[in-house]
């Protein structure tokens, strides 16, 4: 089995990042999860996407190594510099596409078991189609707003961490974070390094796609792992879904 597609013109190569190391659940890109390790979860999006010709897997964990060419996907050996708890995400990905020439990168975590169908691909389209040097999905706030946040001194003291007289959710500004569903970067932003600029290979014009809250599962802790299996079971129970068109593909 391999992992490349019939396209004529490859567009873009994911990378899926899953180390071992993990503190707030230990294993997890490895761990079971509906059935299948939490890594394989990812593999099958890379594969419903038609944007992706190549799927690589960069780890430092047997485990995943395992799983992942059980699928017939690539592995790239992750040295230990790039494995620890302070290696990038983006160091790990260049590493990965050293020998690719693609000119689109999508980094996708392992540790993602659940994104909404056609994500990747809406990723890649409006990176081809903006010009933009990389795109970034990302999930509303909702009520953990920053208007909302408070610095609780030794005493107890509350101060507000931004002054504002906003006391209704529907009258806050809309504000949007990183949901860890998908990154799509155009090579040359991704080698384009700064010192001191942990951001800077996303490139100067950044674009952002936006999912509903709860669309993306990132998995850190046991409650999110739980979330993640009820959520998979549930759809699967259902009949025909997201999921089951992601496994037959």
């Amino acid at each position: 089995m391999t992992n490349h597609r019939s396209n004529t013109k490859p567009q873009a190569t994911a990378v899926i990042l899953g180390r071992a190391g993990s503190k707030g659940l230990p294993g997890k890109n490895a761990m079971l999860l509906a059935g299948r390790p939490m890594v394989v979860h990812s593999i099958a999006h890379t594969r419903a996407a038609s944007t992706v010709s190549r799927v690589l897997v960069s780890t430092d964990c047997p485990q995943v190594a395992k799983a992942a060419r059980s699928e017939g996907v690539e592995v790239i050996d992750r040295p230990a510099e790039l494995a620890g708890d302070h290696a990038t995400v983006d160091a790990a990905a260049r590493h990965a596409l050293l020998d690719d020439a693609a000119p689109i990168a999508v980094i996708l975590y392992a540790n993602v078991p659940i994104r909404p169908f056609g994500l990747i691909d809406r990723a890649v389209r409006l990176l081809i189609e903006s010009g933009a040097d990389s795109v970034q999905s990302y999930a509303p706030v909702g009520k953990y707003h920053p208007y909302w946040e408070v610095k609780i001194d030794e005493a107890g003291r509350v101060d507000p961490y931004v002054a504002n007289t906003v006391y209704r959710r529907q009258d806050l500004p809309p504000l949007f974070i990183p949901d860890g569903g998908v990154i799509a970067v155009r090579r040359e932003s991704l080698y384009h390094v700064i010192e001191g600029q942990p951001h800077a290979f996303l490139g100067a014009d950044r674009r952002g796609i936006h999912n509903q809250a709860g669309e993306v599962v990132d998995v850190d802790n046991r409650m999110d792992f739980l979330l993640a299996q009820l959520m998979l079971t549930e759809t699967a129970a259902h009949g025909a879904s997201e999921t089951t068109r992601y496994a037959h593909r």
